[in-house]
């Protein structure tokens, strides 16, 4: 549990700032008074949600790959897979980079956005997107940092960006008057930032890269894109989720959708221990299933849930009686204010269920069942989000979105939950045999590196 704990709360401080930072920066666009640019970063946020996703599944493989081959003791091996696994993820998050950007005005009247908010959603996206290889760096960085158990690290790959950005944002938004575009400067500072100290922590201190070659680069792709092509699925699942939910929002006005913006940025900073829960434990799930040490994977389970559960208790808490302080600050209106209540009384308590399901989701990707992981995600997001959605607003007005996202989440993960604990229970030695991180064809340098 200690190392649960101290991994993910390492994790979730990273995280969290980089969403306290995000929660800032809607603040300052606030204070300039015009709805339409805070409905404008509520339909970029559905949007973007998308391409970092994809840089989170693309974390995930890269953790589990590497933390693997550390567990079994091949040092070189995972040196060359975490170069290999950065430079793939930097190519996918450039090629995603450039969709967006070519089809953002049809994506932002997808989302439902109108006139003045959907023109200012597309300015933003073609002004921040374009750094997402820039965080791609910095995520895989972190990826290798946590992989080898160096969760403090990993931690400041986050918090230098962050801690920039909130210098930059109040500067650039409202004291040069910039707005919007300022936002967007500092998004892409903060990515910059984060770049540089994920590749400074990772090779100057724990020399973890090997310089790629043509044969290193093909022979990573498939096992990579075995894990990260179900864990980047697993991960669009939640925007897709947020994106049906804003075209839902967006049907009772920009009132409602600055209100969920709010809801969201909410979300993200006081939850940051259950999102980072996931990227943390993969390490440890994939070092002991590297070295065989199956009691200790069924423990890393156990302990996660039991996490999950105090966490979100006590935030729980905090939110409740923080809820007129946040509504006061982003001068929510009165039907703003019932949105966010609805999630601090309801919507917050169901991330019990949601933390115990990216428990679950971190197992089969790490050991061997990334497929599984997907299922479960696209049951909740897929499946049960858009008619629960259309249901439950139907039923209770904009507060029927809180309500509707609460309860998938609740029957997801209880699902989710008692699914990864059979499958860590039946684990046997013969199944961490049949995936481990063997050099294969292609790998032609491995004593080249060692001697480095």
């Amino acid at each position: 549990m200690g190392h649960v704990v101290r991994m993910t709360l390492t994790g979730a401080a990273g995280i969290t700032f980089v969403f306290v930072v995000d929660a800032a920066n809607l603040f300052w666009i606030a204070r300039l008074g015009d709805p339409a640019l805070v409905a404008a970063i509520g339909y970029a946020f559905a949007i973007q949600f998308f391409s970092v996703s994809s840089g989170i599944g693309l974390m995930v493989g890269a953790t589990a790959l590497v933390s693997r081959a550390i567990g079994q003791g091949q040092a070189a091996l995972a040196r060359e897979q975490a170069t290999a696994t950065m430079i793939w993820a930097v190519a996918v998050q450039s090629g995603m980079a450039a969709m967006v950007v070519a089809f953002r005005h049809d994506l932002v009247a997808l989302s439902g956005a109108e006139g003045e908010a959907a023109a200012l959603a597309a300015r933003y996206l073609a002004l921040t997107v374009p750094s997402l290889g820039l965080m791609a760096v910095g995520l895989i960085g972190a990826a290798v940092l946590r992989a080898a158990g160096d969760g403090k690290r990993a931690m400041y790959v986050t918090l230098s960006g962050g801690v920039v950005a909130m210098v930059l944002d109040p500067v650039l938004i409202y004291g040069l008057g910039l707005g919007l575009d300022g936002a967007a400067m500092g998004l892409t500072v903060f990515r910059l930032v984060m770049c540089l100290t994920g590749l400074w922590f990772a090779v100057r201190v724990h020399d973890a890269l090997a310089r790629p070659s043509r044969a290193q680069l093909l022979a990573v792709a498939a096992p990579y894109a075995a894990i990260s092509g179900p864990a980047i699925l697993t991960q669009m699942s939640p925007p897709v989720a947020n994106y049906l939910l804003t075209t839902i929002m967006a049907g009772f006005g920009d009132a409602a959708v600055a209100a969920w913006a709010v809801v969201n940025r909410l979300t993200v900073v006081a939850f940051g221990g259950i999102f980072a829960l996931a990227g943390a434990i993969g390490g440890i799930f994939g070092q002991n299933f590297g070295a065989v040490r199956l009691d200790r994977v069924r423990q890393t389970y156990r302990d996660a849930v039991l996490f999950c559960i105090g966490y979100t208790l006590l935030v729980w808490a905090v939110l409740t009686g923080a809820f007129g302080p946040v509504a006061r600050a982003f001068a929510l209106d009165e039907a703003g204010r019932d949105i966010l209540w609805a999630f601090v009384t309801v919507g917050a308590g169901s991330f019990v269920f949601a933390g115990a399901l990216f428990v679950a989701n971190a197992a089969f990707n790490t050991m061997g069942r990334p497929t599984r992981a997907t299922a479960v995600a696209w049951a909740r997001d897929g499946a049960l989000t858009w008619p629960a959605g259309i249901a439950l607003a139907g039923a209770f007005g904009a507060v029927g979105v809180i309500y509707a996202q609460a309860a998938v989440t609740v029957i997801a993960g209880i699902g989710a939950a008692l699914w990864g604990w059979v499958f860590v229970s039946r684990l046997t030695p013969a199944d961490a045999a049949q995936i481990d991180a063997r050099p294969r064809r292609g790998y032609r340098d491995v004593n080249r590196y060692r001697r480095r």
